[in-house]
């Protein structure tokens, strides 16, 4: 039996496509964590794409994705590390 207590969010991990990205700042100004900034670099088009500020704070509610209107932003799951699969040796 699992209790709520014992369920885990689920994190995002943000994938930016700078080339396709105009600048509208839309996934900026929408996302309810303020994972996303606007970066001071230029695109290939002349626009600021977003940059990730905080990753860790990402809950896959992948609003920034549906609100893009150029398709530059998607999330996939970030998958947690089992303990012990990997970063360690065994004999």
């Amino acid at each position: 039996m699992v209790y709520f207590g014992d369920v885990k969010p689920i994190k995002g991990k943000i994938h930016i496509k700078k080339d396709r990205c105009k600048g509208c700042a839309f996934c900026v100004e929408y996302c309810p964590k303020d994972v996303l900034e606007m970066s001071e670099e230029f695109n290939v088009k002349g626009y600021h794409p977003p940059f990730v500020k905080d990753e860790d704070a990402c809950v896959y509610c992948q609003l920034c994705e549906s609100i893009c209107p150029e398709f530059a932003i998607f999330v996939t799951i970030k998958e947690e590390e089992e303990e012990g699969e990997k970063g360690e040796s065994r004999p």
